[in-house]
């Protein structure tokens, strides 16, 4: 047998060049690799919820800052990301019609079935190695959630982990006050 060809990588400005398509609206660059995952209603139930409840927190009070959902984040030269949900602090201001934004200071990702891999393997990778602070990984198949954080924010490396499970509450050292009890979160897909 013959050699076979590599697949080739593409870069995030191949990517970012990619035409306006109703079939690349939930496209990602994942090192180098073109993953496009349409989400299930399960996704869509439970980012939709994180992102009610961080929402209500951000105008419960003054100076929380914002959060967006599925916005596009130039990694580096290989990876685009769309995080189901991104927390800015307070102060950082968004340029509204840019195609993609800074780094966030939290970033979560819903489970995806066909996408879990990347979430818990180069997705994580990248955004630790980009230096965001806080990393929430909703996995909806075992009702957890996995927490990758910096105990300062300028560690090199997340240096903290935290699994949470459906008895739990969501809290964030970032986020002073919210509080989530999971199983208001995962109750909703069931």
């Amino acid at each position: 047998m013959g050699a076979m060809p590599a697949t080739p990588i593409m870069t995030a400005d191949e990517f970012l060049a990619l035409p306006d398509a109703p079939e690349l609206r939930f496209a990602e660059l994942v090192a180098g690799e073109l993953v496009v995952d349409p989400p299930r209603a399960r996704h869509q139930l439970i980012a939709g919820e994180l992102m009610y409840r961080v929402m209500s927190w951000v105008q419960a009070g003054d100076g929380r800052g914002s959060v967006w959902f599925d916005l596009g984040l130039r990694m580096d030269e290989h990876n685009v990301f769309q995080p189901d949900l991104l927390w800015y602090p307070a102060g950082m201001r968004l340029d509204l019609d840019a195609t993609v934004h800074p780094l966030p200071a939290i970033a979560a990702e819903v489970r995806s079935p066909s996408t879990w891999c990347y979430d818990i393997g180069a997705k994580k990778a990248a955004y630790e190695r980009e230096g965001l602070r806080e990393l929430w990984l909703v996995d909806s198949a075992a009702d957890e959630l996995l927490i990758f954080c910096r105990s300062r924010p300028y560690r090199p490396a997340f240096d903290m982990a935290v699994e949470l499970e459906r008895a739990d509450v969501l809290t964030s050292s970032l986020l002073e006050g919210f509080e989530l009890p999971l199983d208001e979160l995962f109750k909703l897909a069931r």
